[in-house]
């Protein structure tokens, strides 16, 4: 991992210094497939109005602006099964020419449980670029008697009702894990489509607990929060194997879970619960969504693809139009990355594992 644990403003300066690099290689070295006259489709795996979704939408426009030929691009919802049925489709199904990709939540997870909803492997596609996340934990405040008034408040809480797509959603399984961490009695409630499912849920009473990425809590969570009626409870952050961790410095509204359980149960996390919490933030932080293409697609349109990913997110009217959506910008993660990432899908320990495969059957 460890370029995790380089300082956020210091990894944003290299990315970009690097991508700039690549969007202005010599003009011999890029792509010669022409999108000219064709549609590009990307799949997404939530619904409309989704982070993933939104996401996609956000940089499509950059997409077509990058790609040779400036395609029309349209984008597509297929849910279903926490995202997998579209990796489903793209491993049984798509054409592997170029012009249909899948961009959508990486369910790591998934993968490593065997989870029979997800036929796909991700190893078996064709990696195209995606971003990293700061997950997020909020809750209602009448979570607790009388109502949190700081994060902390939620070691008061019994019986926590906590919103999720299915037992193997990564999302759902680092409420429960973290919960499980502080001493938190909980519940999940599975079977939303989504997490503004889960959002309007959380509205209604239906459920009380959810984790979101940093952008989600800072665009659709806002409003609720500013009216007291939610919380942010934490932000996870991964420790390394000396203690350490890196604070977030565009989240000041609630602590790391690393300080949140020193402060509730005054030592740092640690156990069964903790090593899968923390390997599983480390898998969805540093690869939260992630493009592909279906294995077979023609070499130049996944050069072309690769370049457009790139150049998109270094675009500066992109990286201006992200941090005046979020606060913060969308930090990219290139091609020899991601493969490492979806590579190391295969190392994780045994016990992990396990921990992981008792926390989906609660």
């Amino acid at each position: 991992m460890r370029a995790f644990m380089r300082s956020r403003p210091a990894r944003l300066a290299a990315v970009i210094s690097a991508l700039t690099m690549c969007a202005s290689a010599p003009a011999g070295a890029q792509p010669t497939f022409s999108y000219a006259g064709k549609t590009l489709t990307i799949m997404v795996g939530t619904q409309v109005g989704g982070t993933a979704d939104t996401t996609v939408r956000r940089v499509s426009d950059f997409l077509r602006k990058h790609l040779p030929g400036n395609p029309t691009v349209v984008v597509q919802n297929m849910t279903g099964a926490g995202s997998n049925m579209v990796f489903n489709y793209f491993a049984e199904r798509a054409a592997p020419d170029g012009l249909t990709i899948a961009y959508s939540s990486y369910q790591a997870l998934a993968q490593a449980l065997g989870d029979p909803s997800l036929r796909a492997r991700y190893q078996d596609f064709e990696y195209l670029g995606g971003v990293s996340d700061t997950r997020v934990g909020y809750a209602r405040r009448d979570t607790t008697p009388g109502g949190m008034k700081s994060a902390a408040d939620i070691a008061r809480a019994s019986d926590v009702l906590v919103g999720s797509y299915s037992n193997t959603d990564f999302e759902g399984t680092l409420s429960n894990l973290s919960l499980s961490v502080l001493g938190v009695r909980h519940r999940m409630v599975v079977g939303y489509r989504g997490g503004a499912d889960i959002f309007l849920a959380m509205q209604r009473g239906e459920v009380q607990f959810h984790n979101t990425s940093l952008g989600t809590f800072r665009t659709r969570a806002a409003a609720y929060v500013k009216s007291g009626e939610g919380l942010g409870v934490y932000y996870l952050a991964t420790v390394d194997a000396k203690g350490g961790f890196e604070r977030n410095p565009y989240v000041t509204d609630m602590p790391a879970f690393p300080d949140l359980h020193r402060e509730i149960r005054g030592a740092p996390p640690s156990g069964k619960n903790w090593d899968a919490l923390n390997w599983l933030t480390s898998q969805t932080s540093e690869l939260a969504y992630a493009a592909f293409a279906p294995r077979g697609a023609p070499p130049a349109a996944l050069a072309a693809l690769r370049a457009a990913f790139t150049e998109a997110y270094a675009d500066p009217e992109f990286i201006a139009s992200s941090v005046a959506a979020n606060g913060f910008p969308y930090p990219f993660v290139p091609v020899a990355r991601g493969n490492d990432i979806i590579r190391a899908l295969a190392n994780v320990s045994p016990d992990v594992l396990a921990t992981l495969d008792v926390t989906m059957k609660r």
